[in-house]
């Protein structure tokens, strides 16, 4: 089975539709942007980037502090937002 994250278009769908489902739900953008970093977090620690696009991601997050993460992660959910 084929993983969201073997390319960025799959993990970008894959968040689209994540974003989508808590909008449904009801959740406010500051919840979304809340899972969203934790999500950053996870990915950061646990996974291995699988394209470059991921690497990038990455290598911001590492380089950035806790407010630019934030920032980072409130980016992400936009830009999946306005492509849906």
């Amino acid at each position: 089975m084929p993983s969201v994250l073997e390319t960025f278009a799959k993990w970008k769908d894959f968040l689209a539709e994540r974003v989508n489902e808590a909008q449904r739900a009801g959740m406010s953008d500051e919840t979304i942007s809340k899972l969203a970093y934790q999500i950053g977090e996870f990915l950061s620690d646990k996974i291995d980037p699988q394209n470059k696009e991921e690497r990038l991601l990455k290598e911001l997050w590492e380089a950035g502090n806790d407010e630019e993460r934030k920032t980072l992660s409130r980016l992400m959910v936009k830009m999946v937002d306005q492509s849906s």
